[in-house]
Formats: structure tokens, sequence, C-alpha cells
């Protein structure tokens, strides 16, 4: 029996799916059909080799095909404890997705902002790496669970086992899934580019379409009809009780932007999985890495539409598109060469700070060259900027992770190469080690932090608007609120269908300084993408959606802009960190969702009014299905 029972571990762990891994007929098989479907499995119930004990291996590897990209729970119980993380595949086919079991044993700790910390990318999917953590020694079931499921989604599972090795995680059958236009192959929808003519077609149509908006704004994107003091640079004011930005000129401005306005819509990883693709994107020869894709495939789009994109043709359609749509700013991740025009407000993301190489994006602030470092950083990217009337502001960094892992980061300060910042922690923990007092010193890190940097940016740009850290949305810990009353604008990303205005109203309170919205969004599980962070029922939905999101915050008076996540869809094979999110205002192919755009016109249009408080917000909600 001993023998027998070896034997099968020893071909389950390394030699693949043998028949025994094969989940038993009609087990394997689910439909999320209600608003949180739940399915659980005994381990026995899909494969009778699999072991409790899971402590010996290093990936639980499933074969699975889901009819939806929408991402869903993958849970494992151990008793009543239970360890789940975020998981989306890529849909319409089967995959082999081996799922490191490292990211429910212990926290990712790597990357150094929240997006980069949360999750990480495989070939086939990507998961998340949040949750509750713990060793996975008697492990009885496995569960999944989808919230808000559209059209009734079907999750077929055939294998499982486990792994010490990583056997990969691939698409195993109908390669290619992507096609020359950078579309899902696998599905079909109304409006799906057949041809390039059927292409070139709808451009043309778009390009007459658009004509200048009737929102009111001056050069600057201000509000013509108003007037406060002209200082010839972007600035903020409380006016009547209500925070404006007010531009160069003297007119109010109410911020409303897109985030990643450039050419390359956040390309697809191709290397090493270039039969996933039907026709690859143009290549170029590098001495450092060979040959490789020249660009993704809404860059090789533009190439078709414009000849080029070193040309003027993508920027000069931009500058169209912003004043048909009402966007009066260009957000944050976006090309350098629309600032460059001086047409529209921008924003600039300051880097350089160390945050990269950090710990969990905290630098040595400690270190003895760290502050010639920053200035240096932003002498180079404050200084040429100083004198432009078109730059609204700088963002200092985004989502830092510290907050609720303060414990963690004082970890890998401690378990690093000798430091001043590990010399700093040891002497600060000296007088005792406990969370709180973690907390305090990472609390003490960021207070210098933000003290080095903002004088620097003072140094060398004295006439711009410092627009915080784009936090995560929530409250922040009380010590960073309070550190932050040095901002002249406390700005935070906040993915949800509104803005809590109990939020808004504490974050004034404490810091005294208007808001911004750096990123928010909506999704459709769609053409072969996820969703995004919050979904919706369809595309058109997405319009309500954005109404009642801007509207809502618009009507709060320290609120005075937000900026859309992002310009074109992405890439639906992945980007570097494996999202995959139909959450553009273009499609790879550069078309316009018109529903979205329609709503966000007529949103435009009455901004100054609601958030002056004349005119009542949009009220209607979206539906999640």
């Amino acid at each position: 029996m001993f023998v027998k029972r070896f034997l099968s571990l020893f071909f389950l762990t390394f030699l693949g799916a043998p028949a025994a891994a094969a989940v038993p007929a009609g087990k394997g098989r689910v439909v999320f059909d209600g608003p949180e479907s739940e399915f659980r499995w005994k381990l026995k119930e899909l494969n009778e080799e699999l072991p409790s004990d899971w402590s010996g291996f290093d990936y639980l590897v499933l074969e699975m095909r889901a009819s939806s990209p929408q991402r869903f729970w993958l849970a494992f119980y151990s008793g009543v404890l239970e360890q789940r993380r975020q998981m989306q595949p890529m849909a319409g086919v089967w995959i082999r997705a081996a799922v490191p079991l490292q990211y429910y044993r212990q926290p990712n700790r790597a990357g150094f902002d929240l997006a980069s910390v949360g999750k990480v990318p495989r070939n086939s999917f990507w998961i998340s790496t949040g949750g509750v953590y713990g060793p996975l020694g008697a492990v009885d079931s496995i569960g999944v669970k989808m919230q808000a499921p559209l059209g009734k989604p079907i999750l077929e599972i055939r294998s499982v086992r486990l792994s010490r090795e990583d056997p990969g995680s691939d698409i195993l059958d109908r390669k290619p899934v992507v096609d020359r236009f950078g579309q899902w192959i696998p599905s079909e929808w109304a409006g799906k580019v057949k041809s390039l003519e059927q292409l070139q077609s709808e451009w043309a149509a778009e390009e007459k379409s658009l004509g200048a908006g009737d929102f009111g704004y001056c050069r600057y994107g201000g509000y013509s009809s108003t007037k406060a003091d002209a200082t010839g640079f972007f600035r903020v004011e409380q006016v009547a009780g209500r925070w404006w930005f007010v531009d160069p000129d003297g007119h109010l401005f109410f911020s409303t932007a897109s985030t990643g306005m450039g050419a390359g819509g956040g390309d697809s990883r191709l290397k090493g999985r270039e039969d996933y693709f039907s026709e690859m994107p143009p290549m170029e020869e590098s001495p450092v890495a060979g040959r490789r894709p020249q660009t993704g495939f809404y860059t090789w789009n533009l190439i078709r539409r414009h000849g080029s994109v070193s040309g003027s043709g993508w920027v000069d359609l931009a500058f169209r598109r912003m004043e048909s749509w009402g966007l009066n700013t260009i957000g944050n991740w976006s090309d350098v060469r629309l600032w460059e025009e001086h047409k529209k407000a921008y924003v600039v993301n300051l880097r350089g700070w160390g945050m990269e190489s950090g710990y969990m994006g905290m630098p040595d602030v400690f270190a003895e060259d760290w502050p010639s470092a920053v200035d240096k950083a932003a002498a180079e990217q404050c200084a040429p900027r100083k004198k432009d009337p078109y730059l609204l502001g700088y963002f200092i960094a985004n989502e830092p992770p510290w907050p609720g892992r303060e414990s963690l980061v004082v970890d890998l300060i401690l378990e690093r190469p000798p430091s001043a910042i590990q010399r700093e922690a040891k002497a600060f923990l000296a007088g005792g080690d406990s969370p709180e007092r973690r907390r305090q010193f990472i609390y003490r890190c960021y207070e210098r932090f933000l003290e080095v940097i903002q004088a620097a940016m003072r140094r060398h740009d004295p006439n711009h608007l410092n627009l915080g850290l784009r936090f995560g949305g929530g409250i922040p810990p009380a010590e960073m609120l309070r550190a932050s009353r040095g901002f002249d604008v406390y700005s935070m990303n906040v993915y949800a269908k509104a803005v809590d205005p109990k939020v808004m109203e504490e974050i004034h309170r404490a810091t005294g300084r208007p808001i911004l919205v750096g990123e928010f969004h909506f999704g459709v599980p769609d053409r072969g993408m996820a969703a995004g962070l919050v979904q919706v029922r369809n595309l058109a939905e997405r319009g309500i959606a954005y109404r009642y999101y801007v509207e809502q915050a618009a009507s709060f008076p320290a609120f005075i802009g937000s900026s859309w996540f992002q310009w074109v869809d992405q890439p639906v094979a992945g980007r570097m960190d494996g999202e995959n999110y139909n959450i553009g205002l273009l499609d790879v192919t550069d078309r316009a969702y018109r529903d979205l755009i329609e709503a966000m016109k007529s949103t435009h249009r009455r901004l100054r009014a609601v958030h002056a408080g004349e005119e009542k917000p949009f009220d209607t909600k979206p539906r999640p299905q």
C-alpha cells in the first residue's frame, strides 16, 4: 500500500496530469447565476489523490475553461479558515493555471505601489496576492465564488493536481487567440472589426463628426464666464464656500481628465507568448534584446490610421477629441508630446525618489545621499517646467502601499543588508517592538519623505501645485492625513460606484485641502476583457455610471476634479501585471465607445453649475447586473 501511494504521488506531482487527476464527470462544472454564486468541493470530489497537507507543494495546477472574463475568488478551506484570492483567467479557452501557493501562505513583498503589490501575472491568468495568509497543512475543500455574475458565466474544471515544480501556465486550445487588430478571437460582438476597410470607414466617420463642444471653456479650460485673480499659473481658491482650481487667466476651473493618453496603450506582454497572436506587430532590431516587437496592437492600429506615431496625426486627433468631449486636462501617465503642444492643462507624476528600489515603496529616507538624489530628480523634472502656464501640478507618487502593511515594511528593512533606515529602525524599536511602534516608525519615515521631497519641489518650481500622492481609496491613517496638510490638493484614486461623501468630509476636515480623484473607471466583462475594478451591466451603463460618479462627487464643495482610468482599453492578452480591463474611452482599434462619450459630454456641460450648487447632480445609479 505504501509503495502504491508513493508512486501515485510521484506521478501526480512530477509527470503532469495522469488519469487520476481528471475531475469526475459532472463535478467540475458550475454556473454562476446569483448575486453571489458560490460553490465548494471536498478535495476527494475533484481528485481522489489530493492530500490535505499541501506543505510540500508550491503550485495547485488547474485545467479550466471560463465562458466569461469575469474574475472570481479561488478559495482554500481548512476547517472554518478560508483563504481566498481573486483570479481572472482568459475566457473561452481551456487553460492550464499553475496557481502559486506562496501567495496564500505569505504576503507578497515585491512591488512599490498598490498595483504591483496586489497582483501577479501568469501567462493565462492573473491572481491577487492579498487576503488571509497561513500554512496549507490541512486543506479539506476548494471553492469558487463570483460577485454580480453577468449572463450566467460557466466555469469548467477538468483537472486538479498539486506540483512542486512550476509546469507553466498556458492556453491549451484555440490558438491563436488575438487577431491582427488586437481583438479576442474566441468572442464575437456587434461592431467587431473584420477588415482594414471597415476600420478606415469608421475612422473617417468619427473625424467628420468631431467638433468643438459647448462647455464654456476658455483657452486653459476654465469657465470663461467666471473671474478670480489671475497669477499666470494654476492655483486653488475657495469661493463662496466651494473650492476650485483657478486657471492662469483667473477663470474657475474644474478638472476633467483621462489618464494614459498616448500612442502606447499599455502594450501586451508578447515575448514567450508569440503563438497567442495571429500576427505579431512590426518588429525592430535591438542591440540589447535582439529582434522584438516594435509596438503593441493599439500602436499598430494608430500606424494604420496615421502612417506613423512619430508625426502629429494621433496628437492632433487627441486634442480634437478632448475639445469635442469636454476633457480639459491631460491626465496622469500621458505622453509628454501632448504636454509640449501647450493646448491643454496637464499633470506630471514625479519619479526618482528611490521608491522602486526601496522597501515596498519606502526609500531609505535616512541615507546620507538621499536628499541630494531627491534634489537632482526635482531639478531635472520640475525646473524645466516652472514657467509653463499649462502645467496644472505635480503628483509626488502613486498609491503607496504602506497603510496596513507597516509591520511588513519594517520586516523588509530589518531583513535586508545594513542601511541607514535599518539603523534608525533598530534604534526606534529598541524602545519596544510592537505593531503600533512599527506603524509609528513608518509614519516617521513618511514625514521625512514628504519634508525632503516637497522642499526640493519648491526650490526648483515655486509656481505650481503639489497635487499629493494619489492615495488608494478610503481614509488613510491619521498620521498620513496630518502630514498631507502640506499638499495644495489632496488626491486619491477611488474605484467605487461613488466617492463616499463621509470620506471626503473627514479628509477635508483633517487636511483643509480640496480633493481630486486621480483614477476611477467602470467596465464590462466583454470582448475577452475583464470588467476592471468596478463592474456595470453593459457598455451603455458605463455612461450612466460616469454621470452618477462625477456629478455626485462634484456636488461636494471641496471636490475639484476627476480623471478616468484610462484612455484606451488594456491589451486583451494582459498588460505587465496581467490586467486586461475593458475600461477605455477607446477600444484597441482606436474607436470611441459612443455611449460613454455622449454621457461624459452631458455631464461636462453641467459641471460648473453642479459644483457651484446651482443644479442638482445626476442621480440615476448604475446597475452591476
